[in-house]
């Protein structure tokens, strides 16, 4: 089984699209069980074409990771998601959680995705 600690930190991945778009995604987990997702979409010369971040919390049980999206921040102004609406809950399958990949399959889409784990603090010796 999977710990919660190992979730904690920052996440990132980069999904290049048919059209011609880059699909980014940082993702910071936080030990209190709040989380911040960045969505940003890329044109052909990566041009930002979008921004979107969303708040909530997280979890970790066994191998099953859930989110539940609480807010959508634009221009420094949140704006709180409608709790009753189902798409705002959602949970994964944990494929694959170390210290540098974190994988993991929604459980009703199927959709894979992989992230990986952003360096914080480069050490200097």
């Amino acid at each position: 089984m999977y710990r919660r600690e190992q979730l904690i930190g920052s996440w990132f991945s980069s999904r290049q699209q048919t059209n011609g778009e880059t699909h980014n995604e940082l993702a910071k987990i936080h030990s209190d069980g709040c989380y911040e997702f960045t969505f940003t979409v890329l044109d052909q010369e990566n041009q930002l074409m979008q921004e979107y971040i969303e708040v909530g919390d997280w979890g970790l049980v066994g191998d099953v990771h859930f989110t539940i999206a609480k807010a959508e921040i634009d221009q420094q102004e949140a704006f709180p998601m409608d709790m009753a609406n189902p798409d705002n809950y959602h949970a994964y399958q944990v494929i694959q959680l170390d210290s540098h990949i974190f994988k993991y399959q929604h459980i009703v889409t199927k959709e894979v995705f992989i992230l990986k784990r952003v360096v914080d603090r480069i050490a200097h010796c």
